[in-house]
């Protein structure tokens, strides 16, 4: 029997106190270790990470399905590659360095080696935690039907694999492994929990049970899992049902994530926007009274001319 995954330094007794690192990772444990529930809105694109921090969230989600939308105009259905999530990782993390950034990694994109160096890519990108599931190389949305799991061996394995790799990464990251299962739909609560335990006793540092049905199921999974954090997803319109954040921490969930939250509306805005210019031929309308200065301030324009003006400079003491 395989002894269960433990390491000194990542128990969540120390990451209770002090103040909150700069860090993304270890920020990331601060918030799972202390009182509350930490909500993270799903981003996947430069200008909506600016509107996420500009509304004060301390915590983002990478979505899977928005970042494969966004970069390849594809569905949700393991066309995106890792260079294509790491790509966008860089962007995502760097707008501000110290927010966690949460990013789904689907299956691991292979193998065990290939599970290690996604973790590895994810890190050097500043991502701040994954989550790994147990469908096939050729996975889908967990909100659509007809997934096909692994066996709970090689679920296990990959997070394994991700612990290995996060152990081994220089200088000791604190690095937050998630593990997904999508055994709910298809199979039973018991499966889905039984894997999540195996994943647990493998190294996963939170637990995931995607496709939530009911209060009484997330009730029964978040005490079956207890003293391990676990994730709610909330996707409108899904298997799951919607659950407000107080209402999720209430029944004891550490983190929730909103991954569509950005680009849904988007579809909307620009579908909207884009009917009224074919109509009217103006995009008065559209624009909403928001010219160049005003958007290039939502992107960072005033930080960018501080900075210019501190080294010295004066190319933008007139823009």
């Amino acid at each position: 029997m395989t002894t269960p995954y433990y390491n000194a330094r990542l128990d969540p007794k120390n990451f209770l106190e002090g103040p909150l690192s700069t860090d993304p990772a270890t920020r990331l444990r601060q918030f799972l270790a202390r009182p509350g529930i930490t909500l993270a809105p799903g981003v996947f694109d430069g200008i909506s990470v600016r509107c996420a921090l500009e509304a004060g969230f301390q915590c983002l989600y990478q979505s899977g399905a928005a970042t494969t939308a966004s970069k390849l105009g594809q569905p949700d259905l393991a066309m995106a590659s890792l260079n294509d999530f790491v790509d966008a990782a860089r962007t995502n993390c760097s707008i501000d360095p110290t927010v966690p950034v949460i990013a789904d990694a689907d299956t691991g994109f292979g193998g065990p080696n290939m599970v290690a160096r996604t973790v590895t890519q994810y890190a050097r990108a500043g991502v701040a935690g994954l989550h790994l599931e147990d469908q096939v190389q050729t996975k889908r949305c967990g909100h659509l039907m007809g997934k096909v799991l692994v066996s709970t061996e090689e679920f296990a394995t990959r997070i394994r694999a991700a612990a290995i790799a996060r152990d081994s990464i220089p200088g000791g990251s604190d690095f937050v492994i998630i593990a997904r299962t999508d055994a709910l739909l298809g199979y039973s609560l018991e499966e889905a929990i039984s894997r999540l335990k195996a994943a647990s006793d493998a190294g996963a540092d939170v637990m995931f049970l995607e496709g939530v049905r009911s209060k009484e199921e997330l009730e029964i999974t978040v005490k079956a899992l207890a003293p391990k954090p676990v994730l709610l997803n909330s996707v409108a319109g899904g298997f799951t049902p919607t659950f407000s954040v107080q209402e999720a921490e209430a029944l004891g969930v550490k983190l929730i994530i909103y991954p569509l939250i950005s680009a849904v509306p988007m579809i909307h805005a620009v579908r909207s926007a884009l009917k009224s210019l074919k109509e009217t031929g103006s995009d008065k309308a559209a624009a909403q009274g928001m010219g160049p200065r005003q958007f290039f301030e939502v992107m960072g324009l005033d930080a960018a001319i501080e900075l210019d003006n501190k080294a010295g400079n004066s190319a933008y003491k007139t823009v």
